[in-house]
């Protein structure tokens, strides 16, 4: 199973960034997607999941209502529309996938590389 993302980029504060992350190896929409984050010097972080179907979407707390995840099935995508953005919001963001649905990130066993997210003031 390998997975990409990509999208990163450098953004102003209350600016938008659109990131996709692309599977193969397994039947894609058997399998919970998420992002995941993580900044310098902190712990990975819960961002949010959408199970296969794309009909149920979960968030952290802290982008709730700013962050939308989605999924193309057809195209072995998951996107995460990131809006509204925060100096906090700057990490190194990875997709992952699991066979059920979690926020703890041990239950995801594929990752992909990471892509950096930078929001500037």
């Amino acid at each position: 199973v390998q997975l990409q993302a990509f999208g990163g980029g450098l953004v102003q504060a209350g600016g938008f960034l659109r990131l996709s992350c692309t599977g193969s190896g397994r039947t894609f929409s058997e399998y919970v997607m998420a992002w995941f984050r993580q900044a310098p010097g902190k712990e990975r972080e819960f961002v949010g999941t959408i199970m296969g179907n794309g009909y149920i979407t979960s968030y952290s707390d802290s982008v709730k209502g700013r962050f939308t995840i989605s999924r193309d099935n057809a195209k072995n995508t998951v996107y995460l529309q990131m809006n509204s953005l925060k100096l906090e919001d700057t990490a190194v963001y990875y997709c992952a996938t699991a066979p059920r649905w979690s926020s703890k990130s041990y239950e995801y066993d594929y990752w992909g590389q990471g892509t950096q997210v930078t929001v500037s003031s």
